[in-house]
């Protein structure tokens, strides 16, 4: 009686005291939440801000943390502000954990990824054995769902903008400097995000689930300079990749796009039409998506009805590849335009493109549009009640297909 009143006083609950329901193998949960969890048991760990992911593996549900070893005061290192790892202002920071949840009892093992880490190192030296198990421990289905963190990816595209530069005196005057681009994204103008994507970098034969992210030039300028992207499947886990374009031919950035979508005269009306008393158009991210020595550009919108508790309605996408530019109901028959030579709303602003666009063969056209056509049943398996298996069973159909 003597823990229940304890207990009864520390949650304020009376059914706690009364209730004739509990035994004396009754368990309490008291850290439900699955982050506020894992902080609780390694504190002295930073997580990364993006929420934890779920992933079904043997019938059983997992999340998925990224954890960080940090710190402030490592010699001959650069202090940056860590907006994706709580604001803090750190100079040293690795990915050396990663924290899996089961979602059914809640156990929570925390595998150590970066066994060269000297912190992660110290910290497992003093914690009794198995506190932390190796990375080669985690099971082989589960290792298959682990992704490169988009916090350290973020830290690493901002400093790499500037320390890409080998020559010193370039170096010092920042004149090659290269800047994270801007989006238009629910209206408003921000800081583009890296985003995931599955493709076939250049040079490798099979698709691969990848985080990347685009620059452009300094001094305002909006053209796309390069892109980056890190690699999360098997052995090339944690590799970092950047390709860079040619500065003799344009390639259009994220804000050059936007601003080509807001000069088509049918799309802006659409988008006036739309957003009337009771309704608001949602543009959505803008995804740069290299496709062989070009770069396809798709911006998804979204309509929402002003009640609270209404979902957004995808009504349009809108497709641009060099200089052509079109918005349809679905990504197919977006993709079927500006590659079929359909007819649909077709923007041609006469403007310099990023040179002569290589030419689409019939097979990838054709792959094009087939990996259109699933892609748009997954979001409608969604849509029909969140059916998750035909969900995932397309999305495996889309990578048989971009890999044959």
């Amino acid at each position: 009686m003597v823990t229940r009143l304890i207990y009864a006083l520390k949650f304020g609950s009376v059914e706690l005291l009364v209730s004739g329901s509990l035994t004396d193998k009754s368990k309490i949960l008291f850290h439900r939440s699955i982050a506020d969890r894992a902080r609780t048991i390694a504190p002295f760990l930073s997580y990364d801000a993006d929420p934890p992911y779920i992933v079904v593996v043997d019938d059983r549900l997992y999340w998925i943390i990224d954890a960080y070893t940090t710190a402030n005061r490592f010699p001959y290192s650069e202090p940056y502000s860590v907006s994706t790892v709580g604001g803090q202002r750190l100079n040293y920071i690795r990915n050396s954990v990663k924290v899996v949840v089961d979602a059914y009892n809640g156990d929570v093992t925390y595998y150590v990824v970066d066994p060269e880490d000297p912190l992660i190192r110290t910290y497992d030296n003093i914690f009794p054995p198995g506190f932390f198990k190796a990375f080669a421990e985690m099971p082989d289905a589960l290792k298959g769902h682990v992704r490169y963190p988009q916090g350290l990816f973020q830290v690493q595209a901002a400093l790499y903008a500037t320390y890409h530069m080998k020559d010193p005196r370039v170096f010092y005057n920042k004149e090659d400097a290269w800047v994270i681009p801007d989006e238009i994204y629910r209206g408003s103008r921000q800081r583009m995000d890296p985003y995931y994507v599955i493709m076939n970098l250049p040079g490798e034969e099979a698709e691969e689930f990848i985080l990347m992210l685009p620059f452009t030039p300094p001094r305002n300028k909006e053209n796309m300079i390069g892109w980056m992207a890190a690699r999360s499947d098997g052995a090339a886990y944690g590799s970092l990749v950047v390709y860079q374009f040619s500065k003799q031919e344009l390639t259009y950035g994220p804000m050059q796009i936007e601003a080509r979508i807001d000069q088509d005269t049918e799309i802006s009306q659409d988008i006036t039409l739309w957003s009337q008393s009771g309704s608001s158009v949602l543009r959505g991210n803008t995804l740069v998506i290299p496709i062989e020595d070009s770069i396809i550009y798709v911006e998804p919108l979204y309509l929402e009805a002003t009640e609270k508790g209404t979902l957004p309605q995808l009504k349009r996408v809108i497709v641009a590849y060099g200089d052509r530019l079109t918005m349809q109901d679905t990504l197919g028959e977006a993709l079927a335009v500006i590659f079929g030579g359909e007819t649909g709303d077709i923007s041609d602003t006469g403007e310099a493109g990023i040179g002569d666009l290589p030419p689409v063969s019939e097979n990838d056209r054709e792959k094009l549009v087939r990996i259109a056509e699933l892609y748009d049943l997954a979001s409608q398996a969604l849509d029909d009640g969140g059916d998750l298996g035909l969900y995932q069973k397309y999305f495996d159909e889309i990578g048989r297909v971009a890999a044959s």
